[in-house]
């Protein structure tokens, strides 16, 4: 018994040490948190196996939330049960949240944000041989046929047309089952697929009739603050630019909470420092109500994500058991590759803008197949590098 608590409280330690570090380190947006989790998880710890990381990351694209905070919840869950599922999400998200808190008290007081350009700029490119790394490692283990590619081709030119990503997922999901199950099983589908089709969808249904409710003039308060992060992470599937139009459609258009202004510093806050874009409720709530409004914000918008995964957890395995089941999740992780793929495009675009910025990416790249050097050590040598660069331009 001794033993046993003994190695529940090691792997506790072990999971606040290892996602406080990611949490400070995670810069580039939920694809490439994503990223530097396959490579902490599957490749340098072998907590999970390739096909697990995958099952987890599929599973998060199907619920609402911030899909790397909730992978983090997950790999908790699997690692330390209950306890895990907690320490893993709050060590992943209190580094950023600290943070925003403090660029949130410098913007109140000198009405600007500190600049970061520098930082960025080398941070992006090893960001980038991070996430290509990833693909390359989880596309191998999740294209298991001729046909997984071509639906996985499918659904990186209808992201590119602009179909919404809830749509391809189960859309492709819906297919791969369908051809597993063949033309005799299709009973087997609806059996085999509902519990985790009624959670991923009824689940957001409910909470959107109560953010339609909120459209009335609210006076600022502290629990009407709560309430409407509550709401927020609970419907909210895909980018950042998707929780840029929850935000402004309440805090500015409607409330008048917000300036324009202010709403897009919050947005620049939450994309320019690691962990969780989420984290810009935490700005949001430091401008509104002070430090407490900003812990309530951020305990708002990040707590469904504990609840859908405490819930959806447990049925990731016998999904997987299933026959159709694990079929459908076949192709929900061929597409959420895709997904994942056609991000990393974008922000390829963004991020390799001259000759320094490609030399940081093979160099990075070249570190990570060859060497296996751990992706943490690279972010900050390229924030080194970023910033030299930055010095030498001024």
């Amino acid at each position: 018994m001794a033993d046993m608590q003994s190695h529940r409280t090691t792997a506790l330690l072990e999971l606040a040490g290892v996602f406080s570090k990611l949490g400070l380190t995670a810069f580039g947006g939920p694809a490439a948190h994503v990223a530097m989790m396959e490579q902490e998880f599957v490749r340098q710890r072998a907590w999970l196996s390739h096909e697990e990381f995958l099952d987890l990351l599929g599973a998060t694209n199907l619920i609402p939330g911030p899909n790397s905070t909730e992978m983090a919840i997950y790999v908790g869950r699997r690692r330390a049960g209950w306890a895990g599922l907690v320490v893993a999400g709050v060590c992943f998200i209190l580094p950023a949240a600290l943070l925003v808190g403090l660029i949130a008290w410098a913007y109140v007081r000198l009405g600007k944000l500190p600049q970061a350009e520098g930082l960025l700029y080398g941070i992006k490119p090893v960001i980038m041989a991070v996430i290509l790394q990833a693909l390359w490692g989880l596309g191998r283990v999740a294209v298991k046929s001729r046909f997984l590619a071509v639906i996985g081709l499918a659904a990186v030119v209808l992201n590119c047309l602009g179909v919404n990503e809830l749509v391809v997922l189960f859309g492709t999901g819906f297919l791969v089952a369908a051809g597993r199950a063949g033309p005799h099983g299709q009973r087997g589908i609806v059996s085999g697929l509902f519990p985790l089709l009624g959670f991923a969808t009824g689940a957001p249904l409910v909470s959107a009739v109560g953010i339609s409710g909120a459209a009335v003039a609210v006076p600022f308060s502290v629990g009407a603050l709560f309430l409407f992060f509550v709401k927020v992470g609970s419907v909210l599937f895909g980018s950042g630019y998707v929780l840029l139009a929850f935000l402004r459609a309440d805090l500015v258009e409607r409330w008048h909470w917000l300036s324009e202004s202010q709403l897009l510093d919050a947005i620049a806050v939450g994309q320019v420092t690691p962990g969780p874009l989420f984290t810009t409720a935490t700005f949001i709530g430091y401008l509104l109500g002070g430090p407490v409004a900003a812990v309530v914000a951020t305990v708002g918008i990040f707590l469904p994500a504990f609840f859908f995964v405490a819930i959806s957890g447990p049925l990731v395995p016998r999904l997987r058991a299933s026959p159709v089941a694990g079929a459908f999740l076949d192709g929900v992780n061929v597409a959420s590759l895709a997904l994942m793929g056609v991000v990393t495009w974008q922000l390829g675009a963004a991020a390799l803008v001259d000759w320094l910025t490609l030399l940081l990416a093979v160099a990075a790249a070249i570190l990570l197949l060859r060497y296996r050097l751990n992706s943490a050590w690279l972010v900050l040598g390229g924030a080194a590098a970023g910033l030299l660069a930055a010095a030498f331009r001024g």
